[in-house]
Formats: structure tokens, C-alpha cells, sequence
């Protein structure tokens, strides 16, 4: 299997010509996050892939580090920043491991499409919350790879010899809650919209441990 940056940086270009496959539930998504938003908030999100919700987010937060593995994935995020005017998103290349930042850094992180991709998957959550500031927000959308249907199960791991697929892990939604309440978050806000993905919004406690 190929490593996780040769996979993203290979299909970067497919990648970035591709339409939203649910758009009604991605606006659905966009809104709910931007709820939450202040006009004062720094934003990180890990896995930004082409940049695409970061720019959507970018007018109603101060400012957005995105970042990723891939860096022929960021070339296309640049780009698209540069022609919608957007200024205040850095895109920079690394990962939740590789990222130089203090702890309680950020008012909210976004996690898309990433965790089912990672292997350590409690590490990235437990990051996540050590970067936000108390009463920082996790926003997060996730495959449920284990509630998959089982010709994709089996299809996968041919896939992913093929070099067809990157590495998923193959947890469901109650292994998913576990890990974000273990590592302290509360649950805000849960939508589900279908057997197979899970939009969370998890919140840090405050100062005090508690969540408003």
C-alpha cells in the first residue's frame, strides 16, 4: 500500500475536479459549524485536503491554519484562495503530529473527512482537544467504515494492495463517541445522515470544566 502522502498527492488532481457528492447535506454541515462561529476565532483544520471548506469558512473567523499531508493537494488550495480573494487561511503542510503549535491555540478545530484515515485514531482526538482553548469546539465528519456495506468491506483491503485506496480504520459510531468523550469532550451537537457517516460537534469544557 502506498504511503498516505504518495496516495493524496497522486490523486490530487482527480480529487479536485470532483462535485460534492451529498451537497445538500454538506450545506447542512457549513451551516451548523457557522453557528458556532466568531468573528474573533482562530480555526484549524487537519486534513484540508484542496481547501475548499476552509475558504467557505474563512469570512466568518479571523483566521484558518489548514493543514495537510499532501502537498500537491495544498498547490490546488492556494490556488482556489488566490482566486476567491481569500486571505486568511495559511495553508501549510504537516499533520496533528507535525504541528508546531501551543496547546489552547485554536476557538475550533475541524476534522472532515479524516478520521476513518488515520491509524491512531484516540492520539488525533486527544491533540485535538489539548490544541483547543476551553469551550473550544471539534467539528468533525466521519465515516463509519465498520457500518459499511459489506461488498465495500471486502472491496477495500483489494483496493488498498491495488494502491486504489489509502488506509481506513474501520470503527463504528458508539467506538467513535467513546474516543471523543474519553479524551473530555462533551457532545453538542450529533447528526447522522446516513448509516455510514456521522457529523459530530464535540465542546472542550471551560476553564472550569464546563460545558455551556
Amino acid at each position: 500500500m502506498k504511503s498516505s502522502e504518495q496516495f493524496w498527492d497522486g490523486i490530487a488532481s482527480r480529487y479536485a475536479g470532483m462535485a460534492v457528492k451529498d451537497e445538500e447535506s454538506y450545506r447542512k454541515k457549513l451551516e451548523v459549524t457557522r453557528r458556532y462561529f466568531r468573528p474573533d476565532w482562530e480555526v484549524l483544520e487537519f486534513g484540508c485536503g484542496t481547501g475548499g471548506t476552509a475558504i467557505v469558512h474563512a469570512p466568518h473567523v479571523k483566521h484558518i491554519l489548514a493543514i495537510d499531508i499532501s502537498a500537491r493537494m495544498l498547490e490546488f488550495a492556494r490556488s482556489k484562495a488566490g482566486q476567491a480573494g481569500v486571505q486568511n487561511i495559511c495553508f501549510q503542510q504537516g499533520t496533528l503530529d507535525s504541528l508546531q503549535c501551543n496547546a489552547e491555540s485554536f476557538d475550533a478545530v475541524l476534522g472532515l473527512n479524516i478520521l476513518h484515515l488515520l491509524e491512531d485514531v484516540d492520539a488525533a482526538v486527544t491533540r485535538v482537544y489539548e490544541l483547543l482553548k476551553p469551550g473550544g469546539i471539534f467539528v468533525s465528519s466521519t465515516a463509519l467504515i465498520a457500518d459499511a456495506k459489506l461488498h465495500w468491506r471486502l472491496l477495500i483491503p483489494i483496493m488498498q494492495c491495488l494502491g486504489f485506496a489509502p488506509y481506513v480504520n474501520r470503527f463504528d459510531k458508539p467506538q467513535l463517541l467513546a474516543m471523543l468523550t474519553g479524551a473530555g469532550f462533551r457532545i453538542d451537537y450529533e447528526w447522522q445522515p446516513s448509516r455510514e457517516s456521522v457529523f459530530i460537534v464535540a465542546k472542550k469544557g471551560d476553564a472550569n470544566g464546563v460545558s455551556d
